[in-house]
C-alpha cells in the first residue's frame, strides 16, 4: 500500500507513519517548509518528504497518480486561543477540500480525514458514530463542516470517504499545553499541579494505538463512513491524574478543585464499529503508557527532542 499523509510531524502523524513503515508501506509525508518537528519523522527508504504549506496543496502537481490512501491530519489554529476563532477555523475547511483534490490527482482510492470528538459537543452518555453532532466551538463546527463537504467531494470523485472522530490522544510527542505535559512540567520544576475537580468521565488513547487504528482503516479498505478513534475504556479524569502522579513518583504534588463544573466535556466512547472494521483493539494500558512518557520527560525534559 502507498499512502500520503498531511500533518506528518504531529503526534498522531508520526505514529501513523511508524505503523505504515512497520508494514512496509510507502509513505509520502507532506510537511511545512519551516517545520521544527521534522526530526520526529523516522528515516526509511520507504518514506518521501514533500515540503508544502496547507495553502499550497494545489501546487503539488508533479507526482505520480498511483497512490492508494490519503490521510489528512493537518489542521491550523489548534491553540486554545484560536479554537473558537471562526475566521481562523474556516481556512481549515478550504484546505481539507484542497487535500481531497490532491488525493484525486494522486489517484487515491480512499480519503481518511481527522475529525474530532468536539463535533459532538457536550454529551452525558456514551458517544458512538450515531450520536447526534452539536459542536459548541468554531473548531468543532469547522471539523464537522470539513467532514461533510469532503465527503460530498469524495462522492463526486468516486473516492471512499472515511471521517474519523478522534478522542483524547496522549503520548511522548504530545503538545506542551496538554494536561499531562502541564503536570509533568510543573513537577519537574518542583511545583504543584492544579486541576479541575476531575469528576468528568474521560478517555485516553495512546499515540501508537491511534496510529495503528488509522493505518488499519486504510489497509483494510473499510467501508466509507464515520469511525470513532478512542480507547475502549473510560474513567473519571481524577483517576487518570492519580495514575499519572503515581507514575511520576516523589515530587508529584497536585490539587483538585472542590467545585464541580457541570459544563465540562465528558468522553466515553463506543468503538465497536471501529474494532469490528479493523479487527484491532487498543493495546496500551494508561498506566503503562504514562510510565513511558514520564521516563522520557524526566530524562529529556520539554526541549522537543524526544525522537
Amino acid at each position: 500500500m502507498k499512502v500520503v499523509i498531511t500533518g506528518a510531524t504531529s503526534m498522531i502523524g508520526v505514529a501513523l507513519i511508524k505503523a505504515c513503515l512497520s508494514d512496509n508501506c510507502e509513505v509520502l509525508a507532506i510537511i511545512r517548509k519551516d517545520s521544527k518537528k521534522e526530526y520526529r519523522i523516522p528515516d526509511s527508504k520507504l518514506l518521501h518528504i514533500v515540503y508544502s504549506d496547507l495553502d499550497e496543496l494545489d501546487e503539488l502537481t508533479s507526482y505520480s497518480n498511483n497512490w492508494d490512501v490519503f490521510y489528512h491530519l493537518a489542521w491550523k489554529c489548534t491553540s486554545r486561543q484560536d479554537r473558537d476563532d471562526p475566521i481562523c477555523q474556516e481556512e481549515n475547511i478550504r484546505t481539507t477540500l484542497d487535500a481531497v483534490n490532491l488525493a484525486n490527482r494522486l489517484g487515491c482510492k480512499m480519503f481518511v480525514g481527522a475529525g474530532s470528538q468536539a463535533e459532538y459537543g457536550i454529551v452525558r452518555d456514551v458517544i458512538s458514530e450515531e450520536t447526534p453532532t452539536n459542536p459548541l466551538t468554531a473548531y468543532g463546527m469547522a471539523k464537522l463542516s470539513a467532514g461533510m463537504l469532503s465527503r460530498r467531494m469524495c462522492e463526486q470523485y468516486g473516492i471512499v470517504h472515511v471521517w474519523t472522530r478522534i478522542f483524547s490522544v496522549y503520548g511522548i510527542n504530545d503538545t506542551e499545553n496538554s494536561m499531562i505535559s502541564y503536570a509533568i512540567r510543573a513537577w519537574n520544576a518542583g511545583k504543584k499541579a492544579v486541576f479541575s475537580s476531575g469528576t468528568q468521565m474521560w478517555n485516553f488513547l495512546y499515540e501508537d494505538d491511534a496510529g495503528k487504528m488509522l493505518y488499519l482503516l486504510g489497509a483494510k479498505m473499510v467501508d466509507g463512513g464515520v469511525y470513532c478513534i478512542a480507547s475502549d475504556t473510560s474513567q473519571q479524569l481524577k483517576l487518570y491524574i492519580q495514575e499519572l502522579a503515581e507514575a511520576y513518583g516523589s515530587g508529584a504534588m497536585y490539587e483538585l478543585s472542590t467545585t464541580k463544573n457541570t459544563s465540562q466535556v465528558e468522553l466515553r466512547a463506543d468503538i465497536e464499529k471501529t474494532i469490528s472494521a479493523i479487527q484491532y483493539k487498543p493495546e496500551m494500558q494508561f498506566e503503562n503508557g504514562i510510565r513511558k512518557i514520564v521516563e522520557v520527560k524526566k530524562r529529556k525534559g520539554f526541549d522537543g527532542n524526544t525522537k
